[in-house]
C-alpha cells in the first residue's frame, strides 16, 4: 500500500480524498494555486505545495508542476479526482512515464473512452445497445442531411471529444441543420480544441441513468448499481439518487451486464462510470464513459456500503477486489443534492465571494456534507461554483427527500447567493416526488427561470406560525425591559394581521406550552419550538411537521426562506394593518440609474453604446465568470448615459459598470 499520494485537485472532492486516504493511513499531498492559498483541502493535507497563480492553466492543469510536486514530496502515486486532468491521457502518461502511479484507469483507457466516436465502436463490439446513427465524424451539410434523412428526426449532433453539454445540438428539421451543425462545430473547436462532430438520433423524454463499476487489474468487474441523474440544467447534473426509480430488476440485470462487458473490452481497471440514455419504454442506449470517480459516487457508497476512493487507491496499489457481483447488495435510498454558489432568481448568474456564515445542517440520520468551504472562505471567481454536495440516506425513496428537505432547509450559507431554494422547489415538486423525470424536467417546469416556489397554503402556514412565534418572542423580550415610560410597554394581544408577500391574513393566538394555537382561514394551526432570539434559523414544529425556516429580522418584518419559497413575512396589530395601505411600500422602490456588476468576473463585451436606447430585456453586457459567460440584460427600457469600463477589464460585484439617463 502506498505511504504518501498526491490529489492532483482542489475544493470538496480533494478534502473528500484526503479523508479516506487518512482512514487507511496513508499521508496526502495537497497542491493550491493563488487564490486556493487559504482553502481548506490545503488545510487538511499533511503537505501542500503551490503550484502556479489562480487561473487553472496555470495550476491544476499544468501536468509538469503536478509531477514535479509528487516527486519533491515523495509521493508514490497521483489521484486526480474529477475535472481537470482527471481525463486527460496525456496526464496518465506522464505520471507513468515518472514511474509514479495514476489512481485511475491506463491512459489508453482513457483515450479511447474520451472520444465518443470510438467509444460507441467499442461499445457496439462489447454487444452494448447503441443510440441509431452515424459512428463517424460529419463535416459537411450533405453528409449531414443524408444521416438526418436515415436515422429520422429529432437528431442531436455532438462534439466528438465532447462533455458538459458544449458542442451538442438538437435538430429537428432541415432548416436547423444547418445552422446546427456548424455552431456545435464552432462550439467543440473552441471548447475542446477539435471541431468533430457526430449525429445520432435524439430520444424523446429522456432519461439520464448511469451504472458505477470497479475493475482491478485481474480481470474481476463488478457492477455497484445504477443512479438516476434525469434533473440536470443546461446539461449539468443538479440532483442524482440511487437506485433508479424507474429500472426494473430485469432492465437492471441487462443493463449491468453490459456495462460490465464494456468495461472488460476496453481492458478497464479502476473506478469508471458508463452513463445511458432511457426511452420511456426502459430501452437504454449507451451515451458515453467516465473514466475517472463521479462527482455524485457518494449515493452508490451509502446503498452499497462500499467506499469507492478506498478501492479506486487498494486497485491502484495493485490489490483485487475483496468482493464478487454476488457479494454486492443494494440497500435503501441515497439522494445527493449539489449546492451551487449562483443566483437561481437572476438566471442562476454566478456568485463569489467571502463566505460570511457556513452552518452545516445537524440532526438528520445518514446525512453527508463534502465541502470545500468554510465560514470566512472565499468562492473564487476562477473555479466551477460547486460549494458543496448534500447527500441523504433512508429506507425508502420518500424518507430520503424527507431528510434532504431537512437538511436543504437546515443549511446557511451567507456572503454569497446560492441555489438552495431552487433544490428546495425541486425536491418538493409533486411530479419530483412521483419520480415523473426526465433530463427535460427543470426546463419544462420552469421555463420562464426560477424566481421562488410557488406559495402553497401549507408554505402559508409555515411563514404564518413560524413568524407569529418570533413576532411574540420579540415583544416579550422588549416587555421586560426596564426604563420604559408608564403605558409604553408592548401590547401582546390575541388578534394579529399576518402579511405574507402581498396577502394578508387575520389571525387569532392562544398561547400554550413552547408555543402557540394560531387560528386563520378557519383552522388551527399549532407551533411548538425552542428557537432563541436572534437565531437566523428557526426551528420547530408546525401543524405536526417539523419545520427549518432560514429567517432575517428587517426594520419591518421578517425576510424568510423555506422549501424553495422566498417571502417577506410582516407582523402587526390590526390597527396598525389598517393604516398600513396608506404607506407606500418600502420594497417598490424607485428604478436604479445604474447596471452593478452582480458578479465579479471579467467583461467580454458590451452589447450597447452611449447613447442607446434600450428596450426591457436588450442585452446590455457579458461578464465571464467561474468558467462561463453571462448576459446581463435589461429590466426596464432605458437610454445609455455612461459605461464605466471596457472589454477585457476586471470588474467586482458591486461596482457601476453603465449609468443610465
Amino acid at each position: 500500500m502506498f505511504e504518501k499520494i498526491l490529489i492532483a485537485n482542489r475544493g470538496e472532492i480533494a478534502v473528500r480524498i484526503i479523508r479516506s486516504a487518512r482512514k487507511m493511513g496513508i499521508k496526502t499531498v495537497a497542491v493550491y494555486s493563488e487564490a486556493d492559498t487559504n482553502s481548506l483541502h490545503v488545510q487538511e493535507a499533511d503537505e501542500a505545495v503551490y503550484i502556479g497563480p489562480s487561473p487553472s492553466s496555470e495550476s491544476y492543469l499544468r501536468i509538469d508542476r503536478v509531477i514535479k510536486a509528487a516527486q519533491k514530496t515523495g509521493a508514490q502515486a497521483i489521484h486526480p479526482g474529477y475535472g481537470f486532468l482527471s481525463e486527460n491521457s496525456e496526464f496518465a502518461k506522464a505520471v507513468h512515464d515518472e514511474g509514479l502511479v495514476f489512481i485511475g484507469p491506463t491512459h489508453d483507457a482513457i483515450r479511447f473512452m474520451g472520444d465518443k466516436i470510438k467509444a460507441k465502436k467499442i461499445a457496439n463490439r462489447a454487444g452494448v445497445n447503441i443510440i441509431p446513427g452515424h459512428k463517424d465524424a460529419v463535416r459537411d451539410y450533405a453528409t449531414a442531411k443524408k444521416i438526418a434523412a436515415k436515422v429520422g428526426y429529432p437528431i442531436m449532433i455532438k462534439a466528438a471529444a465532447g462533455g458538459g453539454g458544449k458542442g451538442m445540438r438538437i435538430i429537428r428539421n432541415d432548416e436547423q441543420l444547418k445552422d446546427g451543425l456548424r455552431a456545435a462545430a464552432n462550439e467543440a473547436k473552441s471548447s475542446f480544441s477539435d471541431d468533430r462532430v457526430f449525429i445520432e438520433k435524439y430520444i424523446e423524454n429522456p432519461r439520464h441513468i448511469e451504472i458505477q463499476i470497479l475493475a482491478d487489474r485481474y480481470g474481476n468487474v463488478v457492477a455497484l448499481g445504477e443512479r438516476e441523474c434525469s434533473i440536470q440544467r443546461r446539461h449539468q447534473k443538479v440532483i442524482e439518487e440511487a437506485p433508479s426509480p424507474f429500472l426494473d430488476d430485469k432492465t437492471r440485470k441487462t443493463v449491468f451486464k453490459q456495462s460490465i462487458a464494456l468495461a472488460k473490452e476496453v481492458g478497464y481497471i479502476s473506478a469508471g462510470t458508463i452513463e445511458y440514455v432511457v426511452d420511456e419504454k426502459k430501452n437504454f442506449y449507451f451515451l458515453e464513459m467516465n473514466t475517472r470517480l463521479q462527482v455524485e459516487h457518494r449515493v452508490t457508497e451509502l446503498i452499497t456500503g462500499i467506499d469507492i476512493v478506498e478501492q479506486m487507491i487498494r486497485i491502484a496499489a495493485g490489490e483485487k477486489l475483496p468482493f464478487a457481483q454476488k457479494d454486492i447488495a443494494f440497500n435503501g435510498w441515497a439522494m445527493e443534492a449539489r449546492v451551487y454558489a449562483e443566483d437561481p432568481t437572476r438566471g442562476f448568474l454566478p456568485s463569489t465571494g467571502r463566505i460570511t456564515r457556513f452552518i452545516e445542517p445537524e440532526n438528520v440520520p445518514g446525512l453527508i456534507v463534502d465541502t470545500g468551504i468554510y465560514e470566512g472562505g472565499e468562492v473564487s471567481m476562477f473555479y466551477d461554483p460547486m460549494v458543496a454536495k448534500v447527500c441523504t440516506y433512508g429506507d425508502t425513496r420518500t424518507r430520503a427527500i424527507e431528510d434532504m428537505n431537512a437538511a436543504l432547509g437546515a443549511f446557511v450559507i451567507r456572503g454569497i447567493s446560492h441555489n438552495i431554494s431552487f433544490l428546495e422547489a425541486i425536491i418538493n415538486h409533486p411530479r419530483f416526488v412521483a419520480g415523473n423525470l426526465t433530463t427535460g424536467f427543470i426546463e419544462e417546469e420552469y421555463p420562464k427561470g426560477f424566481s421562488g416556489a410557488e406559495l402553497s397554503s401549507e408554505l402559508n402556514r409555515v411563514f404564518i406560525a413560524s413568524s407569529v412565534f418570533m413576532h411574540l418572542r420579540y415583544l416579550e423580550r422588549e416587555r421586560e425591559i426596564s426604563g420604559q415610560l408608564p403605558g409604553r410597554r408592548p401590547v401582546i394581544g390575541s388578534r394579529w394581521v399576518v402579511r405574507v408577500g402581498k396577502d394578508e391574513y387575520p389571525v387569532s393566538v392562544t398561547a400554550r406550552a413552547q408555543g402557540y394555537d394560531i387560528g386563520v382561514n378557519n383552522e388551527i394551526v399549532s407551533v411548538r419550538s425552542s428557537w432563541e432570539l436572534g437565531r437566523r434559523l428557526f426551528q420547530g414544529v408546525v401543524g405536526g411537521r417539523q419545520v427549518h425556516v432560514k429567517v432575517r429580522r428587517l426594520a419591518e418584518g421578517y425576510h424568510m426562506l423555506y422549501s424553495g419559497a422566498d417571502v417577506r413575512v410582516i407582523v402587526r396589530t390590526p390597527s396598525v394593518s389598517e393604516l398600513a395601505i396608506h404607506v407606500p411600500d418600502s420594497s417598490e422602490a424607485s428604478q436604479s440609474k445604474q447596471l452593478i456588476a452582480p458578479i465579479t468576473g471579467r467583461v467580454v463585451a458590451f452589447r450597447v453604446k452611449k447613447g442607446d436606447v434600450v428596450k426591457q430585456g436588450q442585452e446590455l453586457v457579458i461578464i465571464e465568470a467561474m468558467k462561463m459567460e453571462n448576459i446581463i440584460t435589461a429590466d426596464n427600457d432605458v437610454t445609455i448615459k455612461k459605461i464605466h469600463a471596457k472589454p477585457g477589464e476586471g470588474i467586482t460585484a458591486g461596482q457601476a459598470v453603465i449609468d443610465f439617463e
